[in-house]
């Protein structure tokens, strides 16, 4: 998903000398042709987060489009009230493309774990929070909102999806609608281990790349069903569920409580449930007699 991101800022900036990159010394080398077509339109500040969202501001304040980028805690956490005051505050608009949320980066410890930064980001006025699932899902809403005179959170995952998903903006896709009194709703990569446990089971499965501005048409469409969110970082669930009149509950991050074992995301997941099993499971224990199994491709063959 970065090389993704690099290939279309760079596409996009020669087309439109406004877009200028900030670094936070990563992803640097993925932006080296980028920085040889236009060298005064790129800039590499080091571990310096607060100054970066602070100069793409004053970039963003006289007509240029930021694209800036680092590893999620580093800005989200370290720089929120810069980007509280500096962007959105001033309704100067910038684009934030990070990598390594959630525990994408587990085998760094709790410092480089990212899991509140929808949650938080969502809170923002003047906002804009996507979490694409896969490359082309980055493509696509990074060419259609970069431009749109708000302030966008990217989230990058370096476990990314390999569905062939056609998504817009804003909207939610209905994967799956069987007319079921369950319902899964997901976002991001996750969607993957998501369609993988519920692949024969009869529930109705939504999925969002948009965080903010919430697809509240498409929830409402299944209120009258149960719902379970299912996601692996905090701030989807809070967005969903402040519709009202849901019958809703959530299955993901453990509540209160630092993930400190080391390893692969998928490690990770299969530790806190959310691997394809996990999610079965859960899906079965919370849905009970209102979840009726339909037979399996592989037991029909």
């Amino acid at each position: 998903m970065r090389k993704q991101f690099s290939l279309t800022v760079a596409d996009l900036a020669a087309k439109d000398d406004r877009i200028v990159v900030i670094l936070g010394d990563i992803s640097v080398f993925l932006f080296n042709d980028f920085k040889e077509k236009f060298p005064n339109r790129f800039f590499n500040l080091g571990i310096c987060e607060n100054a970066i969202i602070g100069a793409a501001a004053g970039l963003s304040s006289q007509g240029f489009i930021p694209f800036v980028h680092t590893i999620a805690p580093f800005f989200v956490d370290r720089s929120y009230e810069h980007l509280k005051l500096d962007a959105c505050y001033n309704q100067f608009p910038i684009n934030i493309v990070t990598c390594g949320a959630s525990f994408d980066y587990a085998w760094d410890g709790p410092s480089h774990h990212c899991y509140g930064d929808l949650a938080t980001l969502r809170l923002l006025p003047g906002m804009q929070v996507f979490q694409p699932g896969s490359p082309k899902e980055i493509d696509a809403l990074i060419r259609s909102q970069y431009n749109i005179g708000k302030s966008n959170y990217f989230r990058l995952a370096d476990k990314p999806h390999d569905l062939n998903i056609s998504i817009e903006s804003g909207k939610a896709l209905i994967l799956q609608d069987k007319n079921a009194d369950a319902t899964i709703m997901t976002a991001g990569p996750l969607i993957a281990n998501v369609l993988e446990a519920c692949r024969d089971l009869n529930v109705n499965i939504v999925y969002f790349n948009t965080i903010k501005p919430i697809d509240k048409a498409v929830v409402s469409q299944f209120k009258h069903t149960r719902i379970l969110v299912i996601h692996d970082a905090f701030g989807f669930y809070e967005a969903v569920s402040e519709i009202p009149n849901l019958n809703i509950a959530y299955h993901g991050l453990p509540a209160d409580t630092f993930l400190c074992s080391y390893g692969s995301v998928p490690q990770i997941r299969k530790l806190i449930g959310l691997d394809s099993e996990g999610i079965r499971n859960t899906v079965l224990r919370t849905f009970g007699d209102k979840l009726q199994e339909l037979p399996s491709i592989k037991n029909a063959l």
